[in-house]
């Protein structure tokens, strides 16, 4: 579940192990672009941190972030 604070959409997904965070963020990385919306993340072995703003809009939350997450939940 996405958590909404301090201006950012925010999600931790786990996953079995490394190979398949690292596929789950090449897919998301291929959704962002198409969107041509890009997040802020990090990964540590089979966790993917995501965190989504909108940069132009000061970066705030936005429809664009909450459409982006909307798609990304449903990779999972």
């Amino acid at each position: 579940m996405w958590l909404e604070e301090n201006n950012a959409l925010k999600q931790t997904f786990t996953f079995k192990d490394f190979s398949e965070a690292f596929s789950f963020m090449t897919r998301v990385a291929l959704l962002a672009e198409k969107h041509d919306h890009h997040p802020t993340w990090s990964n540590v072995w089979n966790k993917v941190e995501i965190t989504l703003n909108t940069h132009s809009a000061g970066n705030a939350v936005t429809d664009k972030d909450r459409n982006l997450a909307a798609e990304i939940d449903k990779m999972v």
